[in-house]
């Protein structure tokens, strides 16, 4: 029997190929249990605890990391918290694992609005009107937000503390 270097390769590749089908699920085929941690998040963060929230929406993640829902839902969470960086950070999360997410684009510009990078958050704005063309919910109040901005701080004579005065004291 005669193994040429060929032959080889040919029978190396042809292991490889096969064990790697075998093992691998559909991307669009999310684990079970994964989506139950997620609805806890959900009913967690409806019942106003928005802590319990994100441990269910992160154990969700770490069950199966390419469940998108669960990184719309810690957006989502983060932004109820004022954490927008942390937001719009979860909603790219999201875009990686599907760039045509219209959900995830409004949630990010939305947060972005919150942040004050209202520029970008036109950009998404347009990426979410170039998806919908006929025009969606996401777009409308993307684009409400967007209208809106954000109030710039404004401070009063009421939020600023007076500095106090320093008067010399006399010596004997």
């Amino acid at each position: 029997m005669r193994f040429t270097p060929a032959t080889v390769a040919l029978a190396v590749l042809l292991a490889t190929v096969s064990s790697v089908g075998i093992s691998q699920r559909p991307d669009a085929q999310i684990d079970p249990l994964s989506l139950e941690w997620l609805k806890k998040g959900e009913a967690a963060q409806q019942a106003g605890d928005l802590s319990g929230a994100t441990d269910a929406m992160e154990t969700a993640l770490a069950i199966d990391p390419r469940n998108r829902g669960a990184y719309l839902g810690l957006g989502k969470v983060a932004r109820a918290q004022g954490l927008q960086g942390k937001a719009i950070r979860y909603y790219r999360e999201a875009l990686l694992l599907d760039p045509t997410d219209v959900h995830a684009l409004a949630g990010q510009g939305q947060a972005m609005v919150e942040k004050g990078a209202i520029a970008k958050a036109r950009e998404n704005l347009a990426q979410v009107k170039n998806l919908c063309k006929d025009g969606c919910a996401a777009a409308t109040q993307l684009a409400a937000t967007i209208d809106k901005g954000v109030p710039p701080t404004v401070l009063t004579a009421k939020d600023v503390v007076p500095t106090p005065t320093v008067v010399p004291t006399k010596q004997p």
